[in-house]
């Protein structure tokens, strides 16, 4: 008999995780300079530019570097979820606290799915 096939491979899985964490970097690079422009918000364009290009980094490390890519991408989705789900929680706003703070619980989720699957 035949064994039932997994839904997704190990690679599929580290390529899904890559993809996601590439557009949740460039998202939160997006947003850090609407931050800026419309609100003059030096530390939005800052600190969007930075978890932004270190979650692109991370991205790039899979599937070849596991390990370092999906701890990192998982390090930086908790600290962005941290930062956002709590301002959401007291503002209601949409943006950006509430879509950063699904694309923050998205990357916890998505690491943690592809390092099981590891």
């Amino acid at each position: 008999m035949r064994q039932p096939q997994s839904t997704l491979s190990v690679r599929e899985c580290m390529e899904a995780a890559k993809l996601y964490f590439i557009i949740f970097g460039v998202l939160t690079i997006a947003g850090g300079i609407v931050g800026y422009v419309k609100a003059g918000s030096v530390a939005s364009i800052i600190a969007g530019s930075i978890t932004g290009v270190l979650l692109l980094v991370a991205a790039f490390l899979l599937p070849e570097h596991r390990a370092i890519g999906l701890a990192s991408a998982l390090i930086l989705s908790l600290l962005l979820a941290g930062q956002f789900v709590p301002k959401f929680l007291r503002t209601g706003k949409v943006m950006p606290a509430g879509i950063m703070s699904i694309l923050s619980v998205i990357g916890i989720v998505a690491a943690i799915v592809a390092w099981v699957k590891k």
